[in-house]
């Protein structure tokens, strides 16, 4: 079982990031190995909604959200982590996530179906239960069932170390951690139970208030 940590800060061992190593240590002492996945800080564009990935299944523009696709289907399980930036999570990850489920979405892929996942968040003060909403549509959306904790995931500090300092926000990362284990041990329990998946439905049906 591995889980990837994906997180979309502007840096690669800020704030967000601190609050994604504690969760990679529980993780490992619940028997769950991790991996991380910057999203850097290069220019990412938003979707243009050209639909290419209708036939390509990943992104028409070449950069780290096709570098995701290619190896989010080997893991088991995500966390998607972001810093809180004008009240809500940050322009890369919206960017990302928007091109990355819409790319599976759309080019008929399963690299997340029925996949738990759960959204962490950084901030100095506030925001972070905006953030923290809107990152977990996608997961709705994308039939991911959506793993919490004993408080919403976020974690408060300016800097790393400010956030080792709160110490609810680390428990509530740890017990996140455990939470997600649980979650896995249970789903590799069914398979080998051989209880499936649910069938998806052939066609999606598209409506609007007009039709």
């Amino acid at each position: 079982m591995k889980v990837l940590l994906v997180y979309g800060s502007p840096h690669k061992n800020g704030c967000t990031k601190t609050a994604l190593d504690e969760i990679a240590e529980e993780l490992k002492k619940n028997g769950v190995d991790s991996d991380y996945f910057w999203v850097e800080n290069k220019p990412l564009s938003g979707c243009i909604a050209c639909k290419s990935c209708i036939k390509n299944n990943k992104c028409v523009f070449d950069d780290r959200v096709n570098e995701f696709l290619e190896i989010a289907g080997d893991y088991d399980g995500y966390i998607f982590g972001t810093p809180v930036h004008w009240g809500g999570p940050s322009g890369a990850i919206t960017s990302f996530l928007d091109r990355a489920f819409y790319a599976d979405l759309n080019g008929g892929g399963d690299r997340f179906y029925m996949k738990p996942a759960a959204a962490v968040v950084s901030a100095r003060r506030a925001g972070t239960t905006a953030a923290w909403d809107q990152i977990n549509k996608y997961f709705a959306l994308m039939q991911m069932p959506i793993i919490t904790s004993r408080y919403w995931t976020i974690v408060h500090g300016t800097n790393p170390e400010e956030v080792k300092q709160d110490r609810e926000g680390m428990q509530t990362m740890r017990i996140l951690a455990k939470n997600m284990a649980y979650h896995l041990k249970c789903r590799e329990a069914a398979d080998k139970a051989g209880v499936c998946l649910p069938g998806a439905e052939p066609v999606t049906e598209f409506t609007n208030f007009i039709h």
